[in-house]
């Protein structure tokens, strides 16, 4: 199955008078300008043969110049290869849009548009497809908070879901990750075995020092046992009329029962007269 999947196209310097400068790394992927953005995918779709526009990928850098880095994935099914194409923007500049080469990237254009806020000129129908109604800002951005700026509910009063300010408990501030450098204060069973390490290392014992010992854990004391009958809470013991009862078999014990219920003695068999289906009784 791996050497049927499709793996990234030959060397750069194999796709002749591309307007495009090549990347460094084990994938192909070329550095392009936006004013030749379109030139150059029509090249790869057309001449050598990349049909299908996989993905539209977006990436911030803050710190650059113009921060965000829109990445266009191509397959080939001819040639069973990809290629990465990628461009750069920033906040305000349009990045132009490929839906004339490939409507799909409709879709595309506008998930990148609502996760980073870059624009493309072109895109007929350039709206929010992730986010709620009324969504501001753009979660992938890196200066976004991760928590956001609203959170929502559903009312009970007012019978809708309503927007509020986010407000964290503090339960959920501290969190407990159990990491040796922002760790709990208490020692797991285990512990005591671990060795010191350097600095950095997972062991949460400083380098040097010896394993702290962990307390021994009391014994549960002496066991409690029923020497006499007493002990057990059975209450006193039975008479001897009860004893033998007790060993009587299961029907003897119903008999009995029954008799005493009723009040008069158990019936004797007949000897004589006939059986119910008409035959002589024996005795």
């Amino acid at each position: 199955m791996a050497s049927s999947a499709p793996r990234y196209a030959p060397a750069p310097e194999n796709w002749g008078n591309l307007a495009a400068t090549p990347r460094k790394g084990l994938e192909t992927a070329f550095n392009v300008a936006r004013d030749n953005l379109l030139a150059v995918l029509t090249t790869l779709r057309d001449v050598h043969g990349y049909q299908q526009l996989m993905e539209i990928a977006g990436v911030d850098y803050p710190d650059r110049p113009e921060r965000f880095e829109i990445v266009y994935c191509l397959l080939s099914l001819t040639r069973n290869s990809r290629i990465r194409v990628h461009v750069t923007t920033d906040e305000t500049t349009p990045v132009p849009s490929v839906t004339s080469l490939w409507p799909v990237a409709g879709w595309l254009e506008r998930e990148v548009f609502d996760m980073y806020g870059v624009t493309f000129a072109g895109n007929a129908d350039l709206r929010r497809i992730l986010t709620d109604y009324g969504f501001e800002g753009h979660p992938q951005r890196k200066d976004f908070p991760l928590t956001g700026y609203v959170e929502l509910r559903y009312s009970e009063a007012e019978k809708r879901v309503v927007y509020e300010p986010v407000s964290l408990a503090q339960d959920f501030r501290n969190f407990d990750f159990l990491m040796p450098w922002e760790g709990p204060e208490y020692r797991l069973p285990g512990d005591e075995k671990a060795q010191g390490e350097a600095p950095g290392a997972p062991s949460p014992i400083p380098a040097g020092g010896a394993a702290p010992t962990v307390p021994a854990i009391p014994g549960p004391g002496t066991p409690k046992v029923t020497e006499k009958p007493a002990d057990t809470g059975a209450g006193a013991p039975a008479g001897k009329t009860a004893q033998a009862d007790a060993a009587k078999p299961a029907t003897a014990k119903a008999k009995s029962e029954v008799s005493k219920a009723s009040g008069v003695p158990d019936p004797k068999p007949r000897r004589g007269g006939k059986k119910a289906d008409g035959g002589d009784a024996t005795a």
